[in-house]
């Protein structure tokens, strides 16, 4: 709750926490664990676009840029990361125990070559697996407001799937592997 509570001090557009902060508390809580199953990281995505973020280079390939666009887009990028790293700064002067990692995920589809998603449903909605795809904020009335862009279904079932809508198997199963969910969650059925 000190997490969620620390974001929503921040009041970013669309600002969640993500991915294995609800993942893993979900599968904790099916595996009956005492205590949370400790976070590499704290996920934070938000979505601004009121900096036009580059284009995916595909979508470059197909524009006749100029050197000098292409130095422009890579000023508006570094200004974004810098937006991003100052964000995690505040973050962690307001919740030192945590590791954070803020992503405007406007900039996101670049790392994909996709068309410039819309909204932090959109972009989560890449992630590797179906049950990673799901983030949480506080509202002002305390209420949780869960984005979950294929639902809860499989995250409550106790699998770990691979993303239908990008799936990528050779990143999905070194995932598995070097994550090591199958020994922490015994209980985990992979379905591919």
């Amino acid at each position: 709750m000190r997490c969620l509570r620390a974001l929503r001090t921040l009041a970013l557009p669309q600002g969640y926490i993500g991915a294995g902060f609800v993942r893993n508390a979900i599968w904790d809580e099916l595996h009956q664990k005492v205590s949370p199953t400790p976070l590499n990281d704290i996920d934070v995505v938000y979505f601004c676009d009121e900096v036009t973020v580059p284009h995916s280079s595909a979508e470059r390939k197909h524009t006749n840029a100029s050197l000098s666009q292409l130095a422009a887009q890579s000023e508006v990028l570094s200004l974004v990361k810098s937006k991003e790293q100052a964000i995690e700064r505040e973050l962690t002067r307001l919740v030192p125990q945590a590791t954070w990692q803020v992503k405007n995920q406007a900039r996101m589809h670049m790392m994909h070559h996709h068309s410039a998603y819309k909204s932090c449903s959109e972009a989560i909605s890449y992630w590797i697996e179906r049950e990673t795809c799901v983030a949480v904020r506080l509202l002002a009335n305390d209420d949780v407001d869960v984005l979950a862009p294929f639902g809860l279904e499989a995250n409550f079932a106790g699998t770990i799937s691979i993303n239908p809508k990008y799936p990528r198997p050779e990143v999905f199963e070194q995932r598995v592997v070097s994550k090591n969910w199958r020994k922490v969650w015994p209980l985990l059925k992979v379905v591919l």
